[in-house]
């Protein structure tokens, strides 16, 4: 990667412009504001406040095709095998393709699948939100819990908080994920298990956190409906592939829906993964979403690299991240129904990109995924922004706000939206010295007061958060993750980093010869370093197993 021709102009260029100020660039192009923008399939991007000149982007979109982006896209919508360490197809973009349409994996098309599963779930959707399906005592089901962890969760409840404003309110709806018994316990302390229904999502149903919850909430449920087993095929339904576990747990795999291996957790939100999401907001909203979904994904695809979003946020990213050095990024929805969206792109970026090896099996040249975190505003302005205006990070930002709220309120969007224009001018043109001391500052208080600014932003703005912009809006940040992997030349599509603690947790939990490690009466042979050992026997002594 850095041996490339464009890498290296880079590199140089970086030296000359590098330490040039917004307030220069603005100044020298008036018409910047204006020019520096783009806009796509309903979502548009002010890029101009980023430390780039036309060079820059040019350069920058050099580095984009020498790493071959193009034809990694072409590969994915092709359906190319292209998570190499796993012989997989990325095919998240065939989850929202409309009938009709072909893409093929080993030859087969599978856009008929997924518009099989996708009419089941809407079937079992509108049953369900209806009142025709009833639990097993013949009271309709109020209360929806999805039992999920990572994609499995981050996703749905993303999309519910997301989509709040569209689903049925007459109905609760609960997400599990944490292993802490808490979280279960929380979630079902008001409801009436003969009004409640659970979604299990795991792929293999073997997942060690959500099969612990599904098992407490299998018990809770069959507690709570006197003891009848068979109650469970009515309280619980399960996103799958695994139709055997899914029958031992009581599951009638009638009510189990599918999804495939070239969908990774962390980008299937719209499929099987969003039963929960269709329950609440409805097939035609769902739909809606997916629609969305497409739309950015063919302005991916077929978008010169110059006008096209994704490629232009992803090679941004790649400047501040590698030739500024900076280690985040800050996202910050003013939209309070967002409020999950930070949270939910930490994973799409960090577990796609967050890789020390290539695709060829090398040490990556460069540092990969930047920290992605945020908050909504304004509630960031009076807590974290002071180290983003004033601290000694660089960290570039990306602002969304929404041309029309969904909750109209006096004066509150208009205030709301004031904020977002005011920070991103804030962040790039700062305060001077001078203009400190024309308010009448002290002397002594005039650097604590300065505002050096030249902090970059992107400001992204759609005209109102409907189920189809949600889709949108996704996308266009799983396709600049995409365009970052491909740069860095990294399998954006694998989650190794995962496995080894997983691993070692069954390791401890499961029964050893001497009986689980950390619940067996019996003093275990522990076989862990120093540290681990002592930590599980001080566990045992104070739980009072020893």
């Amino acid at each position: 990667m850095t041996a490339r021709a464009a890498w290296e102009a880079l590199q140089a260029h970086h030296q000359t412009v590098g330490d040039v100020h917004l307030r220069t660039l603005f100044a020298a192009d008036p018409t910047r504001g204006e020019r520096m923008t783009a806009e796509a399939a309903g979502v548009y991007l002010d890029y101009s406040k980023n430390r780039v000149t036309d060079e820059t982007l040019t350069l920058l979109l050099q580095l984009a095709e020498e790493s071959g982006l193009r034809a990694r896209i072409d590969a994915m919508f092709r359906g190319e095998k292209i998570n190499i360490t796993e012989k997989r197809a990325v095919l998240h973009v065939a989850l929202r393709a409309p009938r009709g349409a072909s893409i093929d994996v080993d030859g087969e098309n599978v856009v008929p699948l997924v518009h099989a599963v996708l009419d089941k779930m809407a079937d079992f959707s509108s049953r369900v939100r209806s009142g025709a399906w009833k639990g097993h005592t013949g009271k309709r089901i109020r209360n929806v819990i999805n039992i999920g962890i990572g994609g499995s969760d981050l996703g749905p409840v993303m999309a519910y908080e997301a989509l709040r404003h569209y689903s049925d309110r007459a109905m609760t709806w609960r997400f599990v994920s944490n292993v802490d018994g808490t979280d279960f316990v929380e979630a079902t302390r008001d409801l009436d298990p003969a009004e409640t229904l659970f979604i299990v999502s795991s792929k293999t149903f073997t997942t060690l956190e959500t099969m612990t919850n599904a098992q407490s909430a299998r018990e809770w449920s069959v507690k709570g409906l006197g003891g009848n087993v068979k109650a469970v095929a009515k309280h619980f339904v399960a996103v799958s592939t695994n139709g055997s576990e899914v029958a031992k747990f009581g599951i009638d795999t009638a009510n189990m829906f599918e999804f495939w291996d070239w969908v990774g957790g962390r980008y299937s939100m719209d499929s099987a993964i969003g039963l929960s999401t269709m329950l609440a907001i409805g097939p035609e909203n769902f739909r809606a979403m997916l629609d969305g979904f497409h739309q950015m994904d063919e302005h991916f695809r077929t978008a010169t690299f110059e006008r096209n979003l994704p490629v232009l946020m992803g090679v941004l990213s790649i400047w501040y991240n590698d030739f500024f050095g900076a280690q985040t990024v800050a996202v910050l929805p003013y939209e309070q129904y967002l409020k999950r969206f930070p949270a939910y792109l930490q994973q799409l970026a960090m577990e796609s990109n967050g890789k020390h090896v290539t695709l060829d099996g090398a040490r990556a040249a460069r540092d990969t995924s930047p920290i992605y975190w945020g908050e909504p505003g304004t509630n960031g302005q009076h807590s974290f922004y002071q180290l983003i205006h004033q601290g000694t990070r660089l960290i570039p930002c990306d602002f969304i706000a929404f041309t029309k709220t969904l909750e109209p309120l006096g004066r509150h969007h208009d205030i709301l939206l004031a904020n977002v224009f005011a920070q991103t001018e804030a962040l790039a043109f700062g305060k001077t010295p001078a203009e400190v001391k024309a308010e009448g500052t002290p002397e002594w208080l005039v650097p604590h007061r300065v505002f050096e600014g030249n902090r970059p932003s992107n400001t992204i703005l759609l005209d109102r958060l409907t189920p189809e912009a949600l889709g949108k809006l996704v996308a266009l940040y799983e396709h600049s993750v995409f365009t970052q992997g491909a740069i860095w030349n990294v399998d954006s599509f694998d989650q190794w980093g995962v496995e080894l603690g997983k691993a070692l947790a069954q390791r401890i939990v499961l029964e050893l010869e001497a009986g689980p490690e950390l619940e067996g009466k019996a003093e275990p042979t522990l076989a862990h370093d120093s540290s681990t050992n002592n930590l599980i026997r001080r566990y045992r002594k104070l739980k009072g197993t020893l």
